[in-house]
């Protein structure tokens, strides 16, 4: 009888811990989805091109990508949640210096904002995945990074109809939703995760380097490749969506709350797919890969035949099958990412991996801004990108062997019938 108690009482704990730690992609995915409907209208408050209004998500994620190493290495030294709560405060902070560069119309202010946001969430999602590798293994490890990417897609989801709402009050309200989300979420992290004491040495600074020369030396192929499918999976699916929310509005004269569920159709997909996928892969390499190269084959195949057709139903179809590969790629990519390297690496590789997934994230709408007249140089080139990529995962995630390495160093290596937890 006490052992069935404390096994409730385990199982309520696991999913308190995981309902908070949830709260954080959740709210990083606010920064880009939140605004993405309201652009149209920025665009026109500020008289700004069509560059320059996609600047506000570019310039939110490239700062974040460059940062995420650093607040890895941070992370690694000093913990995890050290690191996340100063990241979600000062996330908070940018949307306050933003929102009021709003009101008063400085765009060169605005952006601003957005930089100090995209340095605040680069020690958001990504430090809580590992954070998450830390508290878990095996099983339950896919379980939660299954979750989580789950809940940043949920956030992706959301976010456009939150955006939209919020943008009928004031255009510029988007940016004082984040201090009012985030002071709650920093402090459940505070009261109810506690961080697992730490088992390993902390390497100095200097030896970094060396570290992450052994994991290339050893890994790197697959890593680099894991990597490049994660990026192209978000610059998709970022381009596109920036994409369809100026067409949208340009074109359909569609608006407010009802494009806020337009967008958020491919992203529930996507969120509904990665929950599934976190409870299916368990761990098995080959499971993952299939996922993995499977994805990408499904936005290649989407991508190739949007611009032959107009029907708005067969687009959303269309973009459905973009937001299920994407939910099959990006959960098989963390898990695969994360248990492939000793617990002191962890912190770095994750966010080595975090900032590619910015990088994707901010050339997307750019890139789909400039080509825009251009559609089948803009989608077959990302369809043939995305195909490469799936290739590539067929041919380089492979089975190798298991490493043994010292005071936490790399110990994992893809093995043939899935991952040893570490």
């Amino acid at each position: 009888m006490f052992q069935q108690e404390r096994t409730e009482e385990n199982r309520r704990g696991f999913w308190v811990v995981l309902l908070t730690l949830s709260t954080i992609p959740l709210l990083m995915v606010l920064g880009n989805s939140m605004l993405i409907p309201v652009l149209p209208a920025i665009r026109s408050e500020l008289n700004i091109s069509q560059l320059q209004v996609s600047l506000l998500i570019t310039l939110f994620s490239i700062p974040a990508g460059v940062v995420i190493p650093i607040s890895g290495i941070l992370s690694d030294r000093f913990g995890r949640k050290k690191v996340i709560i100063p990241s979600l405060l000062l996330y908070g902070a940018g949307g306050v210096l933003a929102g009021f560069a709003s009101t008063a119309g400085s765009y060169m202010t605005m952006l601003a904002g957005r930089i100090l946001q995209g340095i605040g969430a680069a020690g958001t999602a990504p430090i809580a995945m590992a954070l998450v590798s830390d508290l878990y293994r095996g099983e339950k490890r896919s379980k939660a990074l299954g979750i989580l990417e789950a809940s940043n897609g949920m956030g992706k989801v959301l976010s456009p109809i939150l955006g939209a709402l919020l943008a009928l009050i004031v255009w510029y309200a988007v940016y004082f939703a984040f201090p009012v989300l985030i002071v709650p979420a920093a402090a459940a992290l505070w009261i109810f995760v506690k961080e697992p004491e730490r088992t390993y040495q902390v390497p100095p600074i200097a030896q970094y380097r060396k570290h992450l020369k052994k994991i290339w030396k050893r890994q790197g192929k697959w890593l680099l490749v894991a990597f490049l499918a994660g990026a192209v999976t978000l610059f998709i699916l970022f381009g596109v969506l920036f994409y369809l929310s100026d067409i949208l509005e340009a074109k359909y004269r569609v608006d407010g709350i009802l494009k806020g569920l337009i967008l958020a159709i491919p992203l529930l997909a996507m969120s509904s797919t990665s929950y599934w996928t976190g409870g299916h892969i368990r761990q098995k390499t080959r499971r993952m890969r299939f996922f993995i190269s499977g994805g990408l084959f499904a936005i290649s195949l989407a991508m190739a035949v949007i611009p032959f057709f107009t029907n708005t139903y067969v687009l959303l179809g269309l973009l459905v099958l973009i937001g299920i590969g994407s939910g099959l790629v990006l959960p098989s990519l963390n898990t695969l990412i994360t248990s492939a390297v000793g617990a002191d690496e962890r912190g770095i590789v994750t966010s080595l991996y975090g900032s590619v997934r910015f990088l994707g994230v901010a050339i997307g709408p750019p890139i789909f801004g400039v080509l825009e007249n251009q559609r089948l140089l803009l989608f077959l080139g990302a369809s043939a990108l995305a195909a490469l990529s799936g290739v590539l995962a067929l041919k380089t995630i492979r089975q190798t062997g298991l490493l043994r390495g010292k005071g936490g160093q790399t110990r994992v290596l893809l093995r043939k019938r899935g991952l040893q937890p570490t």
